[in-house]
């Protein structure tokens, strides 16, 4: 399988756009790797074939001139222009046809600047253990002109893999041929990158009573989830972040009252899938705002467009999803282009909203090549965004891309650090993950946390009409940031608690007054749910905890009061936070739970089966089906049925599954 990893970055080897770190590993892996050492030799040999043909004697100043003359695609003149700072991504097509092959030589795979047939397809079968091939057709026989060449099919990945490989691109004008690439495997060449996931641990009251997290309202792992289902296949365990699945929804709680930006409701009852536990419930509402009384937005699209975005499910997905959001725009609002491959550079610079015309033209003439310098995309979006930063409105990166960072920062670090240093201008930032095969969740999630911001996974149209159009003001205005939950646990009533995911949220309890402490930002109209699962105080089960102290006495307080749930917030533009406080009692055992809680407790369960995590108790596939059927209610939008036959779909993969 190592192969796998090294394979699709052998062409940026040859070409030098490796950072050392990667290079070094490369060069090392080649001592032993047969198959990569022919493909390296192939590789070269293109080279070779391709500087022949291309044509000798140019001025020295016709590479700048051509550089200079390249826009995004075909555009009124005066209209879209691209900055300085832009790399030559795209080609207006029919211009220079027969010269650009002298530009691409550094670049072999990339052949979009010609008219190009259908790439080669190899399909990989296995006999007697042999790995068989089969060669490309016969070129010449359907494009005259065009040299005609064996090129052997790369090692498949697996039995069964379909890549597609070495394209034929052909010069209109000469009818002359040229061999590049366009290496786009498809099948189980996976490069998906997500963090490893711990999920929470029971925490003994008696030593810990308090319990902090920051909130979340990115909804990314559902959809990704979705997307492997629709796929029949199960989700990676880590690709499974549960409260996201829980958020992914929203609950009937009650809309806040006086100057509050959100509500809190409470409830307990028995936890489904362990009768002798409870579960509690947290839920917090966003006051609701329609876009159209939204404050002015200063918005900065920003755009990947590198190579790795090609595929009908990126950046052809990426534009259709974008004209969506453009539509719901005010005359008030502006919106700034920015867009990244090997460099960055500005499309458009803070159009009104009623130049819609112009906005769609220029996110429509958007083509993908290059590699991926995700970083300086990043920068320059911010810069653009401070330099038209609207005092009183909504300032806002959306960034759109498949998380794929290959030159420049690259670090998940470096790239934190960035974004930190950035939010302080009052510009938020919202993520939108494209794509897969190469899909990096855990850069994008860590990114969007730090940027006081959202991510969410768009699959298909119908996630972006979500994200879009009907809970567009949620996915632009943020109503409170930096909001923080603790829950205090009286041992006079609880034994033992776990938080139901969050993992990656869990805060220190003294970062909970601490003002600069970062964490969750809700948007209009969005609930946050979140579940702690409870063993009662009088519970016989055994649970690792420290030896009692020697010097230190803890004396319970008579209450009861099961527990207390705390909140801090701050106003969007604000830097001092404001406390709520919410009491919980237990709950009569003779009260039934809500459709809310139901609900939400079905989507959790999913999640803890689907994790295969070791606290899903008698979780099932049959009882999150039959809860979830009960408590669907109101569903105008289908999503509760969805999730209803998704839970069907994974039934039936999962061999493994109740």
């Amino acid at each position: 399988m190592d192969r796998c990893r090294f394979f699709g970055s052998l062409s940026s080897y040859l070409d030098g756009q490796l950072e050392d770190k990667q290079r070094l590993e490369l060069e090392e892996h080649l001592k032993t790797c047969v198959s990569c050492k022919k493909e390296i030799s192939l590789l070269k040999a293109l080279s070779g074939g391709l500087k022949k043909w291309q044509i000798p004697d140019l001025d020295k100043s016709f590479d700048r001139s051509v550089q200079d003359r390249i826009v995004l695609g075909e555009l009124e003149k005066g209209e879209v222009k691209m900055k300085r700072k832009l790399f030559p991504i795209l080609i207006p097509s029919g211009i220079l046809a027969g010269v650009l092959v002298f530009l691409v030589v550094g670049s072999l795979w990339k052949a979009a600047y010609f008219k190009t047939i259908e790439p080669v397809t190899y399909k990989v079968e296995k006999k007697a253990g042999a790995e068989v091939k089969q060669v490309p057709v016969d070129f010449a026989k359907t494009s005259p002109g065009v040299v005609s060449r064996e090129v052997p099919a790369s090692t498949a990945y697996s039995t069964g893999s379909v890549m597609k490989s070495r394209s034929v691109a052909v010069n209109e004008n000469a009818g002359q041929g040229y061999y590049g690439f366009q290496f786009t495997p498809s099948g189980d060449f996976n490069t998906e990158a997500y963090d490893r996931i711990y999920d929470n641990d029971y925490k003994l009251v008696a030593n810990e009573a308090l319990s902090t997290f920051s909130i979340d309202v990115d909804t990314a792992s559902y959809s990704n989830v979705r997307r492997f289902l629709n796929q029949n296949q199960l989700p990676p365990k880590d690709a499974v972040r549960i409260e996201e699945l829980v958020n992914y929804f929203t609950y009937n709680y009650p809309d806040p009252q006086g100057t509050d930006p959100f509500s809190v409701t409470t409830e307990v009852a028995a936890a489904p899938w362990n009768k002798k536990h409870q579960l509690v419930l947290i839920g917090l509402q966003a006051k609701k705002i329609e876009t159209k009384n939204l404050p002015k937005t200063n918005l900065v699209f920003l755009l990947d467009v590198s190579g790795s975005m090609q595929d009908a499910n990126k950046l052809p997905l990426v534009k259709s999803a974008f004209r969506l959001l453009v539509n719901q725009l005010r005359p008030e609002d502006k919106i700034s282009i920015v867009v990244y491959a090997g460099a960055a550079g500005v499309v458009l610079d803070s159009a009104s909203g009623s130049e819609k015309d112009k906005v769609l033209q220029a996110i429509d003439n958007l083509q993908a090549g290059g590699s991926t310098a995700g970083g300086q995309g990043i920068q320059l979006a911010y810069e653009i965004a401070k330099k038209n930063l609207m005092k009183d409105g909504n300032n806002r990166v959306i960034l759109a891309t498949d998380g794929d960072f290959n030159i420049g920062v690259t670090d998940d670090g470096a790239l934190t650090r960035m974004i930190e240093e950035k939010r302080d201008d009052g510009i938020f930032l919202s993520i939108f993950g494209f794509g897969m095969g190469n899909y990096k969740d855990s850069k994008m999630e860590k990114i969007a946390d730090k940027g006081n911001g959202t991510l969410a996974y768009i699959d298909n149209m119908l996630e972006a009409k979500k994200v879009f159009v009907s809970q567009l003001a949620g996915t632009l205005f943020t109503v409170a940031k930096d909001v923080k939950i603790q829950v205090e646990f009286n041992p006079a009533k609880v034994k033992a608690y776990r938080l139901i995911g969050y993992e990656n949220r869990v805060l220190q309890n003294k970062d909970f007054n601490d003002d600069k402490k970062d964490a969750g930002e809700i948007g209009a109209g969005h609930t946050v749910t979140a579940l702690y699962e409870i063993v009662p105080a009088g519970s016989k089960e055994e649970f690792p905890g420290t030896d009692a102290l020697k010097y230190q006495q803890v004396k319970v307080a008579p209450s009861d009061e099961l527990l207390t749930v705390k909140l801090r917030y701050k106003e969007p533009d604000g830097d001092t936070s404001k406390l709520l406080t919410k009491i919980l009692r237990p709950q009569d055992a003779s009260v039934q739970p809500t459709e809310n809680y139901n609900f939400a407790t079905s989507v959790a369960e999913f999640g803890m089966i689907l994790r295969d995590s070791k606290y899903k108790g008698s979780s099932a596939y049959d009882d999150v089906l039959q809860r979830a059927k009960a408590s669907k209610g109101k569903d105008d939008d289908g999503y509760r049925a969805e999730f209803i036959k998704l839970v069907e779909l994974a039934q039936l993969l999962d061999t493994k599954g109740k």
